[in-house]
């Protein structure tokens, strides 16, 4: 197989194996996108991986990292309307972010062309909630189409571009977690370089663009007479499997995937209408599938969204048919993968789904999330929880600074949404002078969502701590960029009024327990810029220049067995053995030394090894 990014701009058709967000990137390309931005979050961020690994020279799209989503979506906007066909990419819980300015889209021409890729999180993998935006959709008469596997996240894309040019208008393209990582063999269609056509933005033409009074009944009007065309579309997009049965499952996306699996044998027994596109639905499709089956079931993940719309719509026709959809809470949550549907269908039809064997149950070791070995935010939390009060108040953010939360440090103890810290922190520190508050904040999420908050708690006099995690990356998601590597943090906090500001490398532990314990005791708002590189970065760029073989830490005899390290301290490099003697793990340990101080014994050393060459280890 070629380097991906040469693979993704060849000419003629082929056919590779590769996921739903790699197979989005080539459809950008065939379908002539000019302008891509994102805010990176899971599931997504192979969508950047991938159109960041196409030569400079020769890469089609113009990409940015922007500062957050509600920022990138702007900038496709600005894009779009003028001439440029254009794409913005998000998390799930981006949608939130976003939605201020999303929810005017439809009531704008767009002459270029606008998709906004989702992807939504069933499951919660790497969000903090399941939130189902199909809802959005609604709320802003944007139509949604929904692939079910990598083949169709690539032909959906280059019809959602082609529908949304036509009608000037945004549109939807929602993956799941499953959809976005789906891997397959992906026919691809050929790619022809493009001239740049010239700007379009003409308000005279394509106006109004202005929503005031006078405007928006005209706007809105013409976001629901496209509405009305996108249903008309959707009829299109509906695929109908059996031979009239007396059951029917409608579905959509990955459920319709898992279904497959779970009927096996068994799919000839009951009918199956899959919906390419969920809002608008494709009403009369539905109508003739409901007129034409006694019972029908709706299986979709998360909510209820497409269950109530059919059900009016059987209620509306007056419809004799009996619709089962959700029976349960636990219908509710998770991903529909093949165990799942196999259990909510065995509700509904248990002759068409066997449940699978329950595994008895087994004992296994228990792998919490942890911070990397050498990790920069481990020694704050390392000494925040030895000068932290009880009585003390602790505000997480969203980062990998998370996990501060859990077991040996305790640190953080409510988590709302990214930049929330500052703003929730003023809250608690409101008609509180007996409990100190301490909120945390990374570096990326500083730019994304903290400024306006740290403005806040300057301009109402709001005291609290804030801890800047900075680890120059936006490392959770991939080590993307963010502005932080031209914008100084400090100079932003001095320039809105920050008078009390200390910095520090946290692997410096005692200058950093005298930057916190001398902010916690400020008279007035406070920052610690905690500072020090990712490590895991560090490492792969160490790697790559060749540096294999590096320093790590032994334990001497000094040891007296007091764990520090591992109980207190929690770097994953310290284990104990069979004999209960404690080592360190060199798969792991990558020689950071950042643990010699923790030691009450000072039995950690560096050993004395070449920083270059070696097995690797």
């Amino acid at each position: 197989m070629k380097h991906l990014g040469e693979l993704l701009i060849e000419k003629g058709p082929f056919s590779e194996i590769l996921i739903g967000n790699h197979a989005l990137v080539r459809a950008m390309i065939e379908s002539g996108v000019q302008v891509v931005t994102s805010y990176p979050g899971s599931p997504t961020p192979e969508i950047a991986e991938a159109i960041l690994s196409i030569p400079p020279d020769k890469n089609p799209l113009y990409f940015e990292f922007s500062t957050n989503e509600k920022v990138a979506l702007e900038v496709a906007f600005g894009a779009a309307i003028n001439g440029r066909t254009a794409c913005v990419f998000f998390k799930s819980v981006g949608m939130n972010v976003v939605a201020d300015s999303f929810v005017q889209l439809s009531m704008m021409e767009i002459p270029g062309g606008m998709v906004i890729v989702i992807g939504d999180d069933p499951g919660a993998n790497s969000s903090q909630n399941e939130q189902d935006n199909r809802h959005y959709a609604r709320l802003a008469y944007t139509p949604i189409f929904e692939p079910k596997d990598a083949q169709e996240v690539y032909d959906m894309f280059k019809v959602a571009v082609e529908y949304s040019r036509e009608l000037r208008a945004p549109v939807i393209l929602r993956l799941t977690t499953h959809t976005a990582h789906y891997k397959q063999k992906v026919n691809f269609g050929t790619y022809t370089p493009r001239q740049l056509p010239p700007t379009l933005f003409d308000p005279k033409s394509f106006g109004p663009y202005i929503p005031i009074a006078d405007n928006v009944p005209i706007m809105k009007r013409r976001a629901l007479e496209k509405l009305q065309k996108w249903a008309e579309i959707s009829e299109r997009f509906v695929y109908v499997t059996g031979s009239k049965h007396k059951r029917g499952i409608i579905t959509a996306g990955l459920p319709f995937s898992s279904l497959l699996d779970v009927l096996g044998e068994k799919v000839g027994e009951v009918d199956i209408l899959r919906l390419g596109m969920v809002y608008p639905l494709p009403r009369k499709a539905i109508v003739e599938f409901l007129r034409t089956h006694e019972e029908v079931k709706v299986l979709e993940e998360l909510d209820d969204f497409v269950e109530q719309a059919v059900k009016a719509i059987a209620f509306e026709e007056s419809l004799d048919v009996k619709i089962f959809g959700k029976t349960d809470i636990d219908d509710w949550i998770g991903e529909y993968t093949p165990e799942k549907v196999a259990t909510v269908l065995s509700k509904t039809w248990p002759d068409l789904a066997q449940l699978p064997k329950r595994i008895e149950s087994v004992r296994i070791v228990k792998r919490p999330p942890q911070l990397c070995p050498g990790c920069g935010h481990r020694p704050v939390f390392y000494v925040l929880s030895k000068i932290l009060k009880d009585s003390d108040i602790s505000v997480a953010d969203i980062g990998c600074h998370t996990l501060g939360f859990l077991p040996p440090y305790n640190v953080g103890q409510v988590l709302l949404s990214m930049g929330h810290s500052v703003s929730t922190g003023a809250g608690l520190s409101l008609m509180n002078d007996s409990r100190r508050v301490i909120a945390f904040l990374g570096d990326s999420t500083f730019f994304h969502a903290g400024i306006p908050g740290i403005i806040n708690a300057i301009f109402n006099n709001h005291k609290l701590t804030l801890v800047i995690m900075e680890n120059g990356t936006t490392a959770m998601t991939g080590h993307q960029d963010h502005p932080g590597k031209r914008i100084k943090i400090r100079n932003l906090l001095e320039a809105i009024g920050v008078k009390y500001i200390w910095e520090v490398d946290t692997y410096q532990q005692d200058k950093l327990e005298e930057y916190l314990r001398a902010a916690l005791e400020a008279p007035e708002f406070s920052v610690v810029i905690a500072k020090h590189p990712c490590m895991l970065k560090f490492t792969r760029e160490r790697r790559r220049k060749g540096i294999v073989k590096v320093p790590q830490m032994r334990i001497t005899d000094r040891c007296t067995l007091a764990r520090v390290c591992i109980s207190k301290f929690a770097c994953p490099s310290f284990q104990v053995g069979v004999d209960g003697r404690i080592f360190v793990h060199k798969d792991l340990c990558i020689g950071d030394a950042s643990c010699t101080v923790v030691c009450p014994s000072g039995a950690l050393e560096l050993e004395n090894v070449s920083a270059s060459g070696g097995d690797g280890r």
